[in-house]
Formats: C-alpha cells, structure tokens, sequence
C-alpha cells in the first residue's frame, strides 16, 4: 500500500509539474503566468497529499474508509461547511450576482435554509440508525435488494451534477490562471481527486474539507473587508454605486435614460434571472429540501460517534455556512462596483474573462494583485478538491458498500474486496467527471449544482422522511415511489430550458420552468404515500411491523455503538 500511495503521489506531482511546464512554454501568449497562484498551489497539493499519506497508514478497515475512525461535533460542523461551501458558492453564485443582482441570493438562502430542516428532521436520526451511508438508514427496516438499489442510482445522479458543476469550475480556474487547455486543467483536478479518495478515504477527505473550510472562511472574510474599505465600510454606498455601474452599463448598450436607469435599479429587486414566480418557488424548494437529501452531506453524520456530535455537527455547519452566504452577497456586488469596467477582467460585451464563473477571481486581484489572486486561487481550488473527493467517496460508497456488499453479497462481502470495488468505481468516477467537465463546460456552475439538489429533493428526500416518520411506507413505497420522483426530476431536467435548449440546441423547451422541484418532490411524495396504501404483499407486513423498533433506535441511539462499529 505504503509503495504504491508514492508511485500515485509522484504521478500526481509529475503531471502537476508538467502542467505548470506547458503553462509556461506554451500558453504565455494567452495568460501571464501567475507564480504566486502556482506556489500556493504546490503548497496546498502538498500538504493535502502529506494528509493523504498520514491517513492511508491509518486506514486499515472498511470502517476506516468510510467514516474515518470519528471525529468531533466541531471538527466535522467544519468539514460540512466545506464539503458544502463548493465552487458552486464561491464562484458561481458571485458570477450571478455580479450578473442579475439581488436574484442570486436565492441561491445563498436556498442553500442555507435546508440545514433547520436536516437538524429537525434527520441528524440525530441519521446518526442512530445508520453505518456508512444514507442507504442504511432508508432501508432499516424494509428489504435491502430494492430500497438500497434506488439508493444507489439515486446518489450516482445526484453526485454526476454536482460533480459536473466542481469540474466546470476547476477547469476555469486553472485554465484562467495558467493558460492551460480546459482539458487538461480537468485531468489535473480529477487525478487529484482520486488520489485523495483511493488512499486517504474519509480520513483524508475530512482534514482536506476542514482546511479547506478555513481557508475559505479567511480569505472571503479578507475580500470582503477590502471589497468595503473601498466604498467606505458603507453597505448603503456599496449598492448605491452598483446601481450606478448597471446604469452606465445599459445607457451604453443604448438604452434611453429612463430604461437604463429602470435596469440599474432592477439589480436590487427580484426578476432578473428567475423571470417567473412559478420557477421562482421551485428553484427554492429544490435548494431547500435538497440539502437534506445530498449523499455526501448525510454521509458525514457517520463520522461522528454519536447523536450529541451530530447536532453539534449540524449547530456548527449552520453557523459557518451561512456567514459564508452572506459574504458571498457582499463580493458579488463588490464584483459590480470594482471589475465592470476593467478591460482586463471584462471582454467585448460584459463577459467575464476567463469564463462566466471568475468574477470572485478578478475581484480577488482589483483589491490585492497577484498575491492576494494567488491566495484565493488556492482557496478556490482546496474548495473545488475537497468538495469533489467528498462526493467521489459517497458515489463509491453506493456503489461497493449498498450495491455490492448489501445487495450482491447480502451483507456476507470480504472487506479487501469491498474496498477494492470502491477504489475501481472511484477511478471510474474520476473519468467520467473528466468527461463530463469538458461536455457542461460552458454552464454556470451554480445552476448546475441546483440540479443536483433538485435530483436530491425529489427521490432521497421523500424517502428519508416517508421512511423515517410514517409507520405505512413500504419497501415497495420506497423503492417505486423514490424513483419516480426522482425520474420525474430528471426527465423535467432534462425537458427544461436549461437543457433542451441550452445543451441541446432546441427552440423550444418542452417543459417551461428552469427547476422541476415544485412538481417532482410531490410526486416522489405521493407515490412513495399511495403505492404503500395499496401494497398487500406480506412484506408489507413486516415493513409496518418493524417501524416500533426502528422509531426507539432512531429516538434513543439503543444499539447504535455495536452497528455503527466504530
């Protein structure tokens, strides 16, 4: 194990190395090199592999490479906050702020108002019930083969979006700071995500959130106070000046007086990228029951040892998360007053330079030059990695540990196998992320992370709380009514405007709001309600017999420390 973690770490330093190389020999012309983004880089590629390292000789269990051997309530509230925090918020909601104003903070609340709803409703429950994924918990009672098989299917989906949206948003980065072609800056990303998950397993991966965490807290938190000491530390200026630039913007572009100072005026007012209040709603309710449904965000509550560590987790993630949202708010419209009419972040016609999702980035280099964009270029990136090797070790762990050791091997798997399939899906994933980065490459990546937690919304969630709360739902309920909504979620996805005719070039969309969250969760709820009502079979039976046992180990923790084996 020791010799091949070093083969795949002087790998991933060779290609690391080569890249900066090409960067420098053949792309000086499209993008001066920045050595101190390049530095700090190599700075947190190698402490993260040292990390990795340090956690391959401590994993030795399936135990191990799944939950990580516990962690405290603290720790992990931090490793939440940036496996959550993704590239997604950092880039991507700025980008749409910097774009159409206040409708980005719909991303911000969205994000953050599902984390009540997972306290509430799921932590401690989560935690009691389950061993190393969500799958456990929504098939405690009912027969694995089934529920587990939607599990599985449902957290590929769900993590092949959000996936997307990292790749899209590391690719960007490097190729915006080194010049290197998009598809190679994506196979960078992708090795190193690998190499984390393959070696270090959650071990790895949480330290890797938790630095990342804090430096994403720190170094938002220092643009934003340079963001203000450039108006004044006066919110009221800060907008007022904003108004301004998207004024002047749209006299510009030809407007009349009266128009352009209306289009100024609409960035502090909802209607500029949600056009609809149907599509309004949806997109929210997707945001907001989403997060209680994201594989690799329930997966982190088994990291812990026990209920108490779980809600102090949730208590703590809360706090972080949604101080990160605000400042988000605050650098967006920072990006409007400082970047707008800079050459040398803005092209022909408004378009951010370097990709629809840098205006973080050019605001990081107007307020610190090169070694301030370097230390936020590294942040970024640690954000893309850590949020990437999270979702990478929740898709492996559906595929070995609920496919294969649960349902193929019906709990009977030999654990050198078990990790071995998780490490064979895991360099399978990293591919297709690869291949699929190249593919969205052009999409917010903000909107396509929404699509991810649509996805969620509509099959997990339903099932978690039918599964957990109701006493009627069935194995057939779960399963059947699971997957409908969470087809219904992808079929309207993909039916939308945002797909068939963004991605696929149509005229038309057939369905004609950008979130199908407000008509998919229902019919996942539904389904899983009436499917159950009219199941006879004798599993039934046993399904509704067995939810007295399932509600006093979910509500007291009776038995958890012997199942959970950690």
């Amino acid at each position: 194990m020791r010799s091949m973690w070093r083969c795949a770490a002087l790998l991933v330093l060779l290609g690391w190395a080569s890249g900066a190389t090409a960067a420098i020999t053949g792309a000086i012309q499209r993008q001066p090199t920045n050595w101190t983004a390049i530095l700090m880089f190599g700075g947190f590629v190698g402490i993260t592999l040292w990390i990795t390292g340090a956690a391959a000789r401590r994993t030795r269990t399936v135990s191990d490479f799944y939950t990580g051997g516990g962690i405290t309530g603290f720790q992990n509230g931090l490793a939440m906050a940036g496996d959550y925090c993704s590239a997604a918020s950092f880039l991507g909601i700025t980008s749409q702020i910097f774009n159409d104003g206040y409708d980005g903070l719909i991303y911000a609340i969205g994000f953050l108002v599902g984390w009540p709803i997972v306290l509430f409703l799921v932590a401690e429950k989560l935690r009691n019930l389950g061993r190393f994924t969500f799958a456990d918990v929504a098939s405690y009672r009912f027969l694995q083969g089934p529920v587990r098989s939607f599990a599985a299917v449902s957290t590929l989906l769900v993590v092949t979006f959000y996936l997307i949206a990292q790749m899209v948003g590391a690719g960007q980065l490097i190729q915006l700071l080194f010049g290197l072609p998009y598809l190679y800056a994506i196979t960078v990303v992708g090795g190193l995500m690998m190499v984390y998950v393959l070696f270090g397993g959650m071990r790895a991966t949480s330290w890797v959130q938790i630095i990342k965490a804090v430096m994403l807290l720190s170094g938002a938190t220092f643009l934003v106070l340079g963001v203000m000491a450039q108006v004044g530390f006066s919110f009221e200026t800060l907008f007022a000046r904003a108004v301004a630039v998207k004024t002047k913007l749209a006299l510009e572009s030809g407007l009349s007086p009266g128009d352009a100072a209306t289009k100024g005026r609409a960035i502090m007012g909802p209607g500029g990228f949600i056009k609809d209040p149907i599509s309004a709603l949806s997109f929210g309710f997707a945001l907001m029951l989403g997060t209680a449904g994201l594989p690799h965000i329930l997966m982190r509550f088994f990291t812990v040892p026990n209920a108490r560590e779980a809600r102090k987790s949730i208590m703590w993630a809360t706090v972080w998360i949604g101080y990160f949202y605000a400042l988000t708010f605050v650098l967006g419209f920072g990006a409007i007053v400082m970047i707008s009419f800079n050459p040398d972040y803005v092209g022909v016609g408004g378009a951010l330079r370097g990709g629809n999702n840098m205006a973080v980035m050019h605001l990081a280099h107007a307020i610190g030059g090169n070694l301030f964009l370097g230390f936020i270029s590294a942040v970024a990136f640690a954000t893309i990695l850590a949020v990437v090797a999270g979702l990478t070790l929740s898709a492996a762990s559906a595929i070995s540990h609920d496919v294969y050791a649960s349902v193929m091997r019906k709990g009977n798997a030999d654990p050198v196998k078990e990790l071995r399939v998780s490490r064979i899906t895991t360099i399978l994933l990293g591919i297709a992320a690869i291949i699929l980065g190249v593919v969205f490459e052009k999409q917010n990546v903000a909107f396509m992370v929404s699509l991810a937690f649509a996805l969620a919304a509509s099959g997990n969630f339903p099932v978690l709380v039918m599964s957990l709360l109701w006493k009627g739902c069935t194995t057939n309920g779960a399963a059947w009514g699971g997957a409908i909504g969470l087809l219904a979620a992808f079929g309207l996805t993909v039916l939308s405007p945002v797909i068939w005719v963004a991605v696929f070039g149509f005229d038309q969309a057939i369905f004609p709001y950008s979130s199908p969250a407000l008509f998919s969760v229902p019919a996942g709820f539904l389904a899983i309600w009436l499917i159950s009502l009219l199941d006879r079979s004798p599993r039934a039976a046993l399904d509704k017999a067995g939810y007295p046992d399932q509600r006093l180990r979910s509500e007291t923790g009776f038995g958890v420390h012997e199942a959970a084996a950690h």
